[in-house]
């Protein structure tokens, strides 16, 4: 018997479902809500891999906007609003890398809003 390849999609081949996805992570750096939100829309059913990396993307834009919000809400969080953007943009060079690599990344500290 064969196991099913987590890969397999209908719509893309492996790699090309590996690059959008990288595609998604590193255009979530410029674009940093735009670009999850459209390849959520465009992309959450045309294959487990980059379906999966689409809804981990959007979830971590959706965490990461929360905790600016409450950073500029509080007095103390404001000397505190240079690290986000630091955590970010590392966090998303690391899921890109890890989409290259064919792993199903998951970002740490992430709510998990998005799951169907």
């Amino acid at each position: 018997m064969s196991t099913p390849n987590p890969y397999a999609s209908s719509d893309y081949s492996p790699e090309t479902e590996k690059l959008l996805s990288v595609a998604i992570h590193l255009l979530a750096i410029p674009f940093e809500f735009f670009a999850p939100v459209i390849g959520y829309f465009v992309f959450k059913d045309k294959g487990p891999f980059i379906s999966h990396h689409v809804k981990e993307s959007i979830n971590f834009s959706i965490t990461m906007l929360l905790v600016v919000v409450v950073l500029a809400v509080s007095i103390i969080g404001w000397a505190f609003l240079w690290a986000p953007p630091i955590y970010w943009a590392i966090m998303r060079i690391i899921a890109a890398v890890k989409a290259a690599q064919g792993e199903f990344y998951k970002y740490p500290f992430t709510l998990r809003l998005i799951t169907s």
